[in-house]
């Protein structure tokens, strides 16, 4: 199927999912110093909910925490003290998005994407999505358990200049735009959703996506979207399609 959305045409029998799916067991990705996802049976007053021990239905409860175990949306409720639903303000699902990639670079003791190397990947271009690989790219993203290693992160400026930018959705292969442990100070989130300024309640952070080497770096159309629940954060599953050449 062919689809033709603002002069652009794309394959939309050719999706490229660049979520991380959701496991019960410790090989889940983690971060945040919890515990690993769980998916099993109910049971009670003599019922199992799994068909091969006996029960009539396959029957699950899911415990996660969506910061923590997957790839997710975020809007700016996750840093206010008053409630902001990410369901509530994302409302559109299609986007002009850039694929990047990023090696980062060192800073004091860490590693960190800067502003030179988002201006230098994305010379001139205005796009509504920025999805940032990082590089090494290994499938061990798929599993990692992040949590006390300190991963690279963007530094303020950087989100800044993307919100400068008009960027509206940022997407990344770490477990935050910030740094793992910085007393609280979410330098980057808030530059990004402009907290000092008129709040941009409309952009959105997607974290733990997981972009594979055959995706190539350019221009796609990225639907994104999120399961609907009232929170700050939900899981998601940002979608890439190529744009056809006319």
């Amino acid at each position: 199927m062919i689809a033709k959305l603002k002069n652009h045409q794309i394959d939309l029998s050719k999706p490229l999912d660049i979520s991380i799916p959701i496991r019960g067991d410790a090989s889940n990705v983690n971060a945040w110093y919890i515990g690993h996802p769980t998916i099993r049976p109910h049971t009670g007053e003599g019922y199992v909910g799994k068909v091969s021990e006996g029960g009539s239905t396959n029957f699950n409860t899911i415990a996660f925490n969506p910061h923590a175990h997957g790839t997710h949306t975020e809007c700016l409720g996750h840093i206010t003290k008053e409630f902001h639903s990410v369901n509530s303000y994302l409302r559109q699902f299609f986007f002009l998005a850039e694929v990047i990639t990023i090696a980062p670079e060192k800073y004091q003791d860490d590693f960190v994407i800067s502003r030179k190397q988002l201006q230098y990947a994305l010379g001139n271009r205005k796009r509504e999505a920025v999805v940032i690989r990082t590089l090494p790219n290994l499938r061990d993203k798929l599993s990692k358990q992040y949590s006390h290693t300190n991963p690279p992160y963007l530094l303020e400026q950087t989100a800044q200049f993307l919100a400068d930018r008009e960027v509206k959705h940022l997407l990344v292969d770490l477990p935050s735009i910030d740094k793992e442990q910085d007393k609280g100070a979410l330098l980057a989130h808030r530059a990004f959703w402009n907290m000092e300024g008129k709040p941009r309640t409309e952009a959105t952070v997607t974290e733990f996506v997981f972009v594979p080497n055959r995706v190539t770096d350019g221009t796609y159309f990225l639907n994104l979207q999120v399961a609907p629940f009232e929170n700050d954060a939900s899981p998601s599953r940002p979608v890439l399609y190529k744009i056809l050449e006319k």
